[in-house]
């Protein structure tokens, strides 16, 4: 039985923008209120999932979140017609609008937590959705994400679909961001890394003082216990409180891993070494390569910067892992000497690929922010719906959808058009047509 890992990136919205909600994401704060290009986001992001198909890489799409959010505008008071409640809000509260209209559901890594079928005890692949309760637009996704992930992956002999943790901060969990997975073969059982940032019932721990932790230890276990994940198969480690505080909002900014790899900076975790050995002994008899970067070479805020971290590590066709890094990796002078010195020094990692996505970057997040990994049999991969999966016809589908659908340029006025609103759910309907999904938004059903 073949094994494999398929990310699943998500496709940009229509509605993209720089609202500068995420307090804690320095990327995102910079470059608060600037004029987007909702077409230019989708063609980048949609670009890079062509280029790793071509690789030879099993590569899907998941469907953006409807914004505006009229549902929730609707909840929170406004009312009248869509137009009016656009422009009610847009007047009386602007930032819970702005709230309503967030492009973050583009980062899929933050769309759900994923277990393969060789470690959960029914033998399934699960998915439990984010809450992302720490910041309000984010919180505003679960409910429509997990109608989307059900229309991928819908067959109940192959997928488990958990509801995503109660609405609390106590379980804030912010998805696979905040955890990774190692193994020695995508089908073989692996060890699963939860990264949290505070513990939520006893505030006495170290936590971070400037910015939120937003994933939970509490979280962590909970996800465990919901996928059957046995104790000799989890590893919950503790992110550095200080690294927190830098502008490390999750810890994929700060470390990545793919099968036998750890790639990790050294103020990544708190308590680092007994991290490593703990996952060392759990992950068995072959060893481990654990990467480590140190401040010397790449200081956390240039790292931060280019999110030398958040990007994604693959294993090629060939057995070869790649690292796709955005083109701020390559431009970023310490960066550049770290990546092009790491591909000669004997790691499984032997090549560099450099990616321009931009609009995510200025956004807050970079190339692995854009994807959902999901290890999957070849019978597992034969359930997925096929019209989610990126291959040459499906490529040109998506291209001429969002040349027809997207605004080139988009300003914070153009947000409370009506005219946006009814654009973007002619865009997401044929959308749903186009990958076979079904009624997943609001305004469908």
């Amino acid at each position: 039985m073949k094994q494999f890992e398929v990310n699943f990136d998500g496709l940009v919205g229509p509605t993209h923008n720089y609202a500068g909600l995420s307090y804690g994401n320095v990327a995102s704060l910079n470059n608060a209120k600037a004029d987007s290009s909702p077409k230019q986001a989708a063609k980048q992001g949609l670009k890079k999932m062509k280029a790793l198909s071509d690789m030879g890489m099993l590569q899907g799409v998941l469907a953006p979140q409807e914004r505006p959010d009229i549902q929730t505008l609707r909840r929170l008071g406004f009312t009248g017609t869509d137009a009016q409640v656009l422009e009610k809000a847009a007047r009386q509260a602007p930032e819970v609008f702005l709230a309503c209209c967030s492009a973050s559901s583009m980062w899929t890594a933050n769309a759900a937590t994923v277990s393969p079928s060789a470690d959960t005890a029914d033998g399934r692949v699960h998915f439990t959705p984010a809450n992302l309760t720490n910041k309000f637009h984010r919180s505003l996704e679960p409910e429509v994400t997990g109608r989307i992930l059900k229309a991928t992956f819908a067959n109940e002999k192959y997928f488990q679909h958990h509801t995503h943790l109660p609405d609390n901060e106590h379980f804030g969990d912010e998805g696979a961001a905040n955890h990774t997975r190692l193994c020695t073969e995508y089908g073989h059982a692996g060890v699963e890394l939860f990264v949290y940032g505070r513990q939520a019932f006893d505030p006495s721990k170290p936590a971070p003082k400037k910015y939120p932790a937003r994933q939970t230890l509490e979280a962590c276990q909970a996800i465990a216990r919901l996928h059957g994940l046995s104790d000799e198969g989890v590893v919950y480690i503790q992110q550095n409180p200080d690294v927190i505080d830098q502008g490390v909002f999750h810890n994929d900014v700060i470390s990545v891993g793919n099968q036998n790899v750890l790639f990790y900076h050294e103020q990544a975790f708190h308590n680092t070494q007994a991290a490593l050995d703990e996952i060392q002994a759990k992950f068995g008899e072959q060893p481990v390569h654990f990467i480590r970067v140190d401040t010397a070479d790449v200081a956390v805020q240039e790292a931060v910067k280019t999110y030398l971290f958040n990007t994604q590590i693959i294993t090629l066709p060939n057995g070869e892992m790649a690292i796709i890094a955005p083109t701020e990796c390559q431009e970023s002078e310490s960066v550049s000497r770290y990546l092009d010195r790491l591909v000669t020094q004997g790691t499984p990692i032997k090549k560099v690929h450099y990616f321009d996505v931009k609009q995510s970057m200025r956004n807050g997040g970079g190339p692995a922010c854009l994807r959902l990994r999901v290890a999957l049999t070849d019978q597992e991969v034969d359930a997925v719906n096929p019209n989610t999966l990126i291959n040459d016809s499906q490529f040109e589908r998506l291209n001429h959808w969002i040349d027809r659908h997207y605004r080139d340029e988009l300003s914070f006025d153009d947000l409370r058009d009506p005219q946006l609103l009814i654009e973007s759910r002619s865009a997401l309907d044929e959308l749903t047509q186009i990958l076979k999904l079904g009624s997943v938004y609001p305004f469908q059903r």
